[in-house]
C-alpha cells in the first residue's frame, strides 16, 4: 500500500496522471462502499468530495468509471479515524453520494454502514482486538450518533504464531443479504433527534401534512437515528405489501411522496430537502409475516429493497408510540424489554428495545454482518485532486 497523504494533500508519488488512495470496500449489513482512513483523503472538504464522486464514478447511472454499484445502497463510503475524545474510540463520517448526480451528503447516520466500521479499523490496525470479543465506541460524525460495537475476535494459531482476527464466518443471517456471517452488535445511545431538533419535532405523534395541491395526509414526522415520515399506505391509495419494483414504477405514488416529504421536511425544521437524502419515506402497512408492522421504505426517491438499520429503530420507536399513524396497524408486543421485527421487500429486520415505565424507547440494538471484500488502492486523476496540476500530453489543442 502507499503511505499516506501528506497534510499538505500532496499524494505520495510525484508522477503519474492518476492519483492512488489506500482503500478497502466493505460491505457493511446491506449496504457497500469504500473504506478510508481519514488522514488519506484531502482535508478540504471540496477536494474530497470531488475525490469521493472520482471514485465512485459519479455522475452516472451504472457508475461504469468507477466503484460505485449504481444503486444508492452501493454508493456510499465511509471515512474512520481514531479519535481525540477519551471516551470514544473511533470518529466515522458516513458519505452518501448518487449514481445520477454529483451529490455528496455527509449530514445523516446509516447503521449499515456504521457495522463496517470496526472490522475496517482492526483490519488496517487503526484499533487493537480485546479478547474473544471487542467492543470500541464510536462517533458518528455526522450527527454525533454514539453506538457501541462488538464484533468476535478469536484466535487464530497457537504460541507464538497465534494472534487475533476478526471473525467474518458465522450463522447470522440478516435479510437483504444472502448466506451467514459472524454477528456485529450495536447498541445505539441517545439517538432521539439525529438530525431534527428533537425525537418529534413538531411536538405531535400525528400531524397533518397539507400538500401544495391542497391535499392533505396525516403522518408521523419522527427522528430517532433517522428522520422520517412515516405514512399509512392505504391513505395514498397503495396496499404497503407492493414489491420494490412496483414502487419504483410507480411515478405517481413518487411524486405524491415528494411532495409530503417537502412539505413534511418543512414542518420538522430541516428546510429545504430537495438535495438532501432525508427524511425517509416509509409507508406502514399491518404485518403480515408474524412481525410487529409491515414497511416499504424509500431513501428517498428509490425504493429500499429492505429498510435502513436506523430507519427501522425509529420505526420500530414509532410502533411503540400510542398516537402514531402506526397505531391501529402494527403489533407494539409488551414489556420494557422487547424485540419488534420490522417486515420490509426482502423479510424482517429485528429490533431490540428498552422502554421506561413511562414507555419511552431508552435503548435500542440490532444485530448485522459485514466483510471486506477488497483491499488496495482506488485510482483518481491527478487533475480531481490537484486542478492546478496539468499533465502533460493532456493539453488540448484546437483543430
Amino acid at each position: 500500500m502507499t503511505e499516506p497523504f501528506t497534510e499538505a494533500g500532496r499524494p505520495p508519488r510525484p508522477f503519474g496522471a492518476q492519483v492512488p488512495i489506500p482503500a478497502w470496500l466493505m460491505r457493511g449489513g446491506t449496504s457497500r462502499g469504500p473504506f478510508f482512513r481519514a488522514s488519506d483523503l484531502p482535508r478540504d472538504i471540496a477536494v474530497r468530495n470531488r475525490v469521493l464522486l472520482a471514485v465512485m464514478g459519479s455522475p452516472h447511472p451504472l457508475q461504469v468509471d468507477g466503484v460505485g454499484g449504481g444503486h444508492p445502497l452501493t454508493s456510499k463510503a465511509g471515512i474512520v479515524s481514531g479519535s481525540d475524545e477519551a471516551e470514544i474510540d473511533l470518529d466515522f463520517t458516513f458519505v452518501q453520494l448518487q449514481p445520477g448526480n454529483t451529490s455528496v451528503q455527509t449530514t445523516a447516520n446509516c447503521g449499515n454502514m456504521l457495522s463496517a466500521v470496526v472490522p475496517y479499523a482492526l483490519e488496517t490496525g487503526l484499533l487493537e482486538p480485546g479478547g474473544e470479543t471487542t467492543t470500541a465506541t464510536v462517533r458518528t460524525l455526522n450527527t454525533g450518533l454514539i453506538s457501541e460495537i462488538t464484533v468476535q475476535t478469536p484466535e487464530l494459531g497457537t504460541g507464538e504464531d497465534s494472534r487475533r482476527v476478526v471473525a467474518y464466518d458465522g450463522d447470522t443471517a440478516i435479510d437483504g443479504v444472502g448466506g451467514t456471517a459472524s454477528p456485529i452488535r450495536i447498541m445505539f445511545r441517545d439517538t432521539e433527534g439525529s438530525v431534527a431538533a428533537s425525537l418529534l419535532p413538531t411536538g405531535h405523534e400525528r400531524d397533518v401534512v397539507v400538500l401544495a395541491g391542497g391535499r392533505e395526509l396525516e403522518a408521523t414526522l419522527i427522528d430517532n437515528g433517522q428522520p422520517m415520515i412515516l405514512v399509512r399506505a392505504g391513505d395514498v391509495g397503495r396496499t404497503g405489501y407492493e414489491s420494490t419494483e412496483e414502487l419504483n414504477a410507480d411515478a405517481d405514488l413518487k411524486a405524491l411522496l415528494e411532495d409530503l416529504r417537502i412539505e413534511g421536511a418543512g414542518l420538522m425544521g430541516l428546510g429545504d430537502v430537495r438535495d438532501k437524502s432525508y427524511p425517509k419515506m416509509t409507508l406502514l402497512a399491518a404485518p403480515r409475516g408474524g412481525g410487529a408492522v409491515s414497511t416499504r421504505c424509500f431513501i428517498p426517491h428509490a425504493a429500499h429493497e429492505s429498510i435502513g438499520v436506523l430507519a427501522a429503530v425509529t420505526v420500530a420507536t414509532a410502533v411503540c408510540m400510542g398516537g402514531t399513524v402506526a397505531h391501529g396497524l402494527a403489533a407494539s408486543g409488551s414489556g420494557r424489554q422487547r424485540t419488534l421485527a420490522i417486515e420490509h421487500p426482502s423479510g424482517a429486520f429485528d429490533v431490540d428495545l428498552e422502554l421506561s415505565e413511562r414507555g419511552e424507547v431508552l435503548r435500542a440494538g440490532i444485530t448485522r454482518t459485514a466483510r471486506p471484500l477488497m483491499s488496495g488502492d482506488l485510482w483518481v486523476p491527478r487533475t480531481v485532486w490537484d486542478p492546478q496540476r496539468k499533465i502533460p500530453g493532456t493539453e488540448k489543442t484546437e483543430s
